[in-house]
């Protein structure tokens, strides 16, 4: 089996500068993660800053809260995994 990379290429994290709460904070995450964050927060109309915040909330809930960029990857996959399976039940409701 031969795996290929992504469109693009790997590349390592990416830090940017977000405002939680009014407080500052750096995240540092894959380009491709940042991208798909963007692109959920423009699927729900929230800035970006908005997105994260309703993360970092959902996330410090938790008994062991991971850290931010971890809680991100993991809410951003499980988002992708309901997606894929909602489009999935879609089309054989059709």
């Amino acid at each position: 089996m031969r795996i290929e990379p992504p469109e693009g290429g790997f590349h390592g994290p990416a830090k940017r500068s977000v405002t939680i709460a009014g407080h500052p904070t750096s995240i540092s995450l894959e380009p491709l993660f940042w991208a798909a964050l963007e692109a959920a927060a423009a699927e729900r109309a929230l800035p970006l800053n908005a997105l994260i915040a309703a993360i970092d909330h959902a996330r410090i809930q938790g008994n062991d809260p991971p850290n931010l960029a971890s809680a991100i990857r993991t809410w951003l996959l499980d988002a992708a995994s309901a997606q894929n399976n909602s489009d999935k039940a879609a089309s054989r409701s059709h």
